[in-house]
């Protein structure tokens, strides 16, 4: 269904890898952390301090994707 207004239509803009390099070490520096907290922050060596909290929360998925925590 079209109506009589003119609707925005988006445009599409040529980017280059430079300009997109911010984003993907941006996107790359979360997807390790997001890799280190959900793997191998086992409370010893943890980024939270000496607690396992995070171990504790992310257990069953650490189970699920195959690392070892015991």
């Amino acid at each position: 269904m079209t109506t009589a207004r003119a609707t925005a239509r988006a445009r599409a803009t040529a980017t280059t890898a430079v300009g997109n390099l911010p984003y993907l070490v941006g996107a790359l520096v979360v997807g390790l952390l997001l890799f280190y907290v959900l793997g191998f922050d086992e409370g010893a060596t943890s980024l939270f301090g000496n607690t396992m909290v995070v171990h504790e929360f992310v257990h069953d998925a650490r189970h699920v994707l195959g690392f070892p925590c015991h």
